[in-house]
């Protein structure tokens, strides 16, 4: 892996103060291209107790982190271990207008109207059982400061756990909905992207079906999304391109668990005919695809037939400060003005 310069680092070290305020934003890769973004590495300092720290220092979810460096410990990892930061990646093969979700791999992308960019967006999802709806629809209704009125389905499992919730919760600092709310035109409008009073959350399977997103990227979200913006949710868990230079690329992340206890490291991934397509064209290394899909380390890998496994981009190494982290806590689904 190749190091930054001095002078790369600091600026890196900027930018990933401005990134736990906000999106990554990418300039849109060229016609044909999928391809944004670029990778980088960080070592972890003491301190960092928790990836979720690291992962809301870099605007990117833990899974995420896990998935690209799976052999290091989620919960106090060894200082001085250097590890990847994924932050490159496809696009979702989706238009690119508005917002577009994807669950598996734990992301928001939002395409800002007459702009030539993308910000990405970690994101927490349905838990099993409770789902976010794999869907195409809009915003209906932009809430800003909204209250939580727990369904009586969340008000039973919390009791079963011995936690008695209120009928309705105020709008506030520690309201479950956070301070900004955008609710989709799907089922009875129980399902929104919503900030949190638990950003630990954020980048896991945890919500009875809404998003959850980070105070500060729903917070700028919410100021430049309109009423109608439309939103794609897709779960795609294999991504791939052949970029207009004739390179090839798969990014292959964990499938969402189907059942109980299933391992989405080994659990079996349902494929396009498009994507079974691609792995048979001539300008692909079957080899390299099945060591990707195998692998699944969650970012874009080169699997082109004449350039072998090499990496598309250097890797920049990147020292950031520590940040606190938050304990997680159950969510709703209805919410009023």
């Amino acid at each position: 892996m190749k190091r930054a310069s001095f002078i790369t680092l600091v600026l890196l070290g900027s930018l990933g103060a401005l990134n736990s305020a906000r999106a990554v934003d990418y300039p849109l890769p060229p016609e044909g291209s999928r391809l944004i973004g670029q990778n980088q590495t960080y070592t972890i300092q003491e301190g960092d107790n928790k990836l979720q720290t690291i992962a809301r220092r870099f605007n990117t979810a833990a899974q995420l982190i896990l998935e690209t460096n799976n052999t290091i410990a989620p919960v106090n990892p060894a200082p001085g271990t250097v590890i990847t930061i994924p932050s490159q990646m496809l696009l979702p093969d989706t238009p690119r207008e508005g917002i577009v979700v994807n669950l598996a791999e734990l992301r928001l992308y939002y395409f800002p109207p007459g702009e030539n960019s993308v910000q990405v967006y970690p994101l927490g999802i349905g838990q099993l059982g409770l789902e976010t709806p794999v869907s195409t629809t809009r915003v209906s209704q932009k809430i800003p400061n909204p209250t939580w009125t727990p369904t009586a389905g969340i008000r039973a499992r919390s009791l079963a756990q011995g936690i008695k919730l209120p009928p309705v919760v105020p709008a506030g600092p520690n309201n479950p909905l956070g301070r900004y709310a955008l609710r989709l035109g799907i089922g009875n409008g129980e399902y929104l992207i919503h900030g949190t009073s638990a950003p630990d959350s954020v980048g896991l399977r945890v919500s009875s079906g809404c998003m959850r997103m980070n105070a500060p990227d729903i917070k700028a979200l919410f100021g430049q999304v309109r009423v109608g913006t439309r939103v794609q949710i897709i779960n795609e868990p294999v991504k791939f391109s052949v970029e207009p230079d004739g390179k090839r690329y798969i990014e292959v992340h964990r499938p969402l668990a189907q059942v109980e206890g299933e391992n989405p490291q080994v659990a079996p991934i349902t494929h396009s005919a498009e994507f079974a397509a691609f792995v048979s064209q001539t300008g692909s290394d079957k080899a390299l695809i099945d060591k990707a899909l195998s692998r699944r380390a969650g970012i874009p890998v080169a699997v082109s037939a004449d350039n072998g496994p090499s990496a598309s981009n250097p890797v920049l190494s990147v020292q950031n400060s520590r940040v606190s982290t938050v304990v997680a806590e159950e969510e709703g689904e209805k919410v009023t003005q």
